[in-house]
């Protein structure tokens, strides 16, 4: 039950952070995808279920106030969260390199993916000029912001699995 609760704090927190704190802190318009790093973080350090309802959460609070349709963003963030949670196996917290990697990846797919279905599909076709001005600089900011919101984010999932074991021990 806690860490459900930390969850959807930790959501509720990311997203407010990205609407009202990095949107004065804006580049050329750019801010980070906060949703992304929560998401792709929550995949690969908890497994492709938690990835996948972390994704769905925060997508849905991304279509609730700025998607044109319900669903776009949940499902695309539920498919980001459930791939990164494939390398759950191979994840180990030491190593920062595998969710840098898996971040920048996510996001720019995500970049891709979005402007293929909200742009190409209505005839604008300047995917280099969405790219090198909006997907990778948003992919690069990203990537600033993870160095030090992942830390927090890895520390926060530490403290919930010991929690967790001391509490599987009371029952053995």
């Amino acid at each position: 039950m806690l860490r459900k609760i930390v969850a959807a704090v930790l959501i509720i927190l990311c997203f407010v952070m990205q609407c009202s704190v990095f949107d004065s802190l804006a580049f050329a318009g750019i801010i980070p995808n906060l949703m992304i790093i929560l998401t792709a973080s929550f995949g690969f350090m908890r497994g492709e279920k938690e990835g996948l309802l972390i994704g769905f959460f925060c997508g849905l609070l991304n279509d609730v106030f700025f998607g044109t349709f319900l669903g776009f963003y949940a499902l695309l963030l539920m498919y980001i969260g459930y791939l990164n949670g494939k390398f759950s196996r191979i994840f180990y917290p030491e190593d920062i390199r595998l969710p840098l990697g898996l971040i920048i990846l996510s996001d720019l797919s995500y970049g891709i993916i979005c402007y293929i279905l909200t742009f190409m599909l209505r005839g604008k076709l300047q995917f280099t000029y969405y790219f090198t001005h909006i997907i990778l600089p948003e992919a690069l900011y990203t990537i600033v912001v993870t160095l030090f919101l992942y830390p927090a984010v890895l520390r926060v999932n530490k403290k919930l699995e010991a929690r967790e074991k001391r509490r599987a021990q009371k029952f053995v």
